[in-house]
């Protein structure tokens, strides 16, 4: 199976043009044969809102909405699936949200659960649990960008069954990076981390998208600055065991009984 990112840079504001050069980058990977390719968290829109009217503006119902449209559309095409960030409007909610398309037009919903800064000014956190979706080759998770400081959410979708975890990223704090290698082999997964590049709005974004697979080897990086589109071939059985010795495995060590105090 080939997965992969693009590392990507949005025109805060510019929709129409922000779709139309991620499709172009989402080319790219098809002619790299890719099976599942990730986009950065709020891809099409830009991440620094300064006012309720921007998000209004900018956000759309998912999945009728022009950039969901676009994706399932090209999806089906290709026969490709695709994971993206899109400022989503529900009803009077707006939230920071992530899709999941498969090319038999199917759209699953994660909204982010952990709201970064200003991010708690103009979304609601995120009401769908975390889940697990089965696309054939692989069983996939989601989350986004600040989600990842909470070790559970990763433990969470690594429990259900996935063996790949997509994670739309717009990233400005310098840790992620080096934490998700050892997210990955904690929990054995997959993690594929799109984040885009340069500045907006005075805010600078860190690049450096990577794929780190189950025993913290990267498989793909890339640099600070710079589009690209990275694609690697694994194996996701590779996520299935969690066997660390003849004697260890990490789901069979666990001792719930003794982290109850995790439900409080």
């Amino acid at each position: 199976m080939k997965i992969g990112y693009i590392q990507f840079r949005p025109r805060f504001g510019e929709k129409e043009k922000n779709l139309k050069r991620a499709l172009k980058f989402l080319e790219n990977s098809v002619s790299q044969e890719a099976d599942l390719i990730v986009l950065p968290e709020l891809f099409n829109t830009g991440y620094v809102f300064r006012s309720k009217d921007e998000v209004k503006m900018l956000s759309e119902q998912i999945p009728e909405g022009e950039t969901t449209k676009a994706l399932v559309y090209f999806a089906k095409e290709n026969f490709i699936h695709i994971a993206a960030g899109i400022c989503e409007r529900n009803d009077d909610k707006f939230f920071n949200s992530a899709v999941l398309i498969s090319p038999d037009e199917n759209v699953s919903l994660y909204r982010k659960a952990h709201l970064f800064y200003e991010e708690k000014i103009w979304f609601s956190p995120g009401d769908i649990p975390f889940s697990v979706y089965n696309i054939g080759k692989a069983k996939v998770g989601i989350m986004i960008c600040y989600d990842w400081f909470f070790p559970e959410v990763i433990r969470v979708l690594s429990l259900k069954g996935a063996q790949i975890v997509c994670h739309p990223s717009n990233l400005i704090l310098p840790y992620c990076q080096k934490a998700m290698l050892g997210a990955a082999i904690q929990n054995r997964i997959f993690i594929i981390t799109s984040n885009r590049v340069g500045t907006e709005r005075g805010v600078r974004f860190t690049g450096k998208s990577q794929i780190v697979a189950p025993d913290m080897q990267i498989l793909a990086s890339s640099k600070r600055s710079g589009e690209e589109v990275k694609v690697v071939d694994i194996d996701p059985r590779d996520a299935d065991s969690k066997r660390i010795t003849e004697y260890n495995d990490l789901w069979a060590d666990r001792r719930t009984e003794l982290y109850r105090f995790l439900l409080n």
